[in-house]
């Protein structure tokens, strides 16, 4: 059956407003129905279940899947532009649209960095960008030998892998291959990457209009744990004034070449010796972002409306000389304590907290919200926010206080 989508009919509200597709429901779409609030636009949203956190927000749903097409379809009609909250569409339909004369935002060109892991390792060495020695694995073997080349690696998934799944960490060819044969049995394509010895994670946010105006965030350092980013502290402490320019023209650079638009966030390695590599592209807002939200001038949600849409972009300055981000983490068994509860005790204690909740159901792990904290000094504004992250998930004070005393 062919399903035919008149695009061409944009819909504005009756204020004379654009209507912005999101693909996905997830908490990065429910922020920037936030934002599109803000600016009297609508966000429609392509969401798979009714309990999805945009879809919990959002009064435009189209309920659907990001693999099929007819769905896709259904969630572009009428909008000034379709953009994402996750990279998984595949390209195939993407372009379908495009040929329909969807705005689709940033395009299945430039998307496809984002998407599949080895295109762009292969895009940025071809462009001269410092990545990590890297190979395919096509075979057992190819793994095995890799890691008798370079010791212990990163064995990545190629596409669909975030937040440490679809990574593993492996330190000989026997364990290399192993995990390949395994992996590549259940049709995973993949990936190998040299382990690097870094001092810590960065990373650099951009965001670039289809005109071609661009803007950067401070480089912030993402503090991760299990593979999950934890903190991001912005500004980066101690980033020399040189390698933070360097970063930031590395992201306006690579959003140029690779003609992105929208937010994109640039995960990098800085070396011991002080060098900075390429981890991943992510080509929407992401999570090292979310400390812009009450950090920034112009938060990273806002800004990937004004640039899909084509405005002007905003200032991007900071508010405070430190802004630090502690995702809330569901703990290994969800408190007794409502979260309701823990959110009243919390503000009692630390009114300066500003808490970001996604309408999500407490699990292992799954990030359920963030805190952000502005303030002056790093370790005492890092302590706060880890302490409300921690309290928030555990209903536990990791100083031992008691909010009933």
């Amino acid at each position: 059956m062919t399903i035919w989508c008149d695009v061409s009919a944009r819909s504005f509200d009756s204020a004379g407003m654009p209507t912005v597709t999101m693909i996905g429901g997830g908490q990065l779409a429910r922020m920037t129905h936030q934002a599109a609030v803000a600016l009297g636009q609508r966000l429609r949203v392509l969401a798979e279940r009714p309990d999805d956190p945009a879809a919990q927000v959002t009064p435009e749903v189209v309920l659907g899947s990001h693999t099929d097409l007819a769905a896709l379809r259904k969630a572009a009609v009428g909008s000034h532009a379709v953009t994402f909250d996750h990279e998984h569409v595949p390209t195939e339909h993407l372009a379908a649209l495009v040929a329909e004369g969807v705005n689709v935002q940033p395009p299945p060109g430039a998307l496809i960095y984002a998407q599949d892991k080895l295109a762009m390792r292969r895009k940025l060495s071809e462009l001269g960008v410092p990545v990590p020695a890297f190979a395919p694995v096509e075979s057992p073997a190819d793994a095995a030998a890799f890691a008798a080349e370079h010791g212990p690696f990163v064995l990545k998934a190629v596409r669909g892998g975030y937040d440490g799944r679809g990574v593993w960490m492996l330190d000989g060819p026997a364990e290399a291959e192993r995990v390949a044969r395994d992996q590549l049995a259940h049709g995973v394509t993949l990936l190998a990457e040299q382990r690097v010895d870094l001092r810590r994670e960065l990373s650099a946010m951009v965001a670039r209009s289809p005109f071609g105006q661009a803007a950067t965030w401070p480089v912030v350092e993402t503090v991760q744990r299990d593979g999950q980013c934890a903190v991001v502290l912005a500004p980066a402490p101690d980033l020399p004034a040189a390698l933070a320019a360097e970063a930031e023209t590395l992201a306006l650079r690579l959003a140029q070449e690779l003609g992105v638009t929208g937010a994109m966030a640039v995960e990098l390695f800085e070396t011991r010796d002080g060098a900075i590599l390429v981890n991943e592209l992510a080509m929407r807002p992401h999570n090292s972002g979310h400390w812009g939200m009450d950090g920034a001038v112009t938060g990273q949600f806002e800004q990937h409306l004004r640039a899909v849409l084509d405005y002007p972009l905003g200032d991007t300055s900071p508010l405070a000389p430190v802004t630090v981000m502690a995702n809330i983490l569901g703990a290994a068994q969800a408190p007794a304590m409502s979260m309701d509860e823990r959110l009243h005790h919390l503000f009692a204690r630390l009114p300066e907290a500003k808490v970001h909740l996604y309408g999500k159901g407490e699990r292992p792990n799954r990030k359920i919200g963030h805190i952000n904290i502005l303030g002056d000094d790093v370790a005492e504004v890092r302590e706060k926010a880890e302490r409300a992250a921690h309290w928030m998930s555990h209903a536990v004070w990791t100083d031992g206080w008691d909010p009933h005393e």
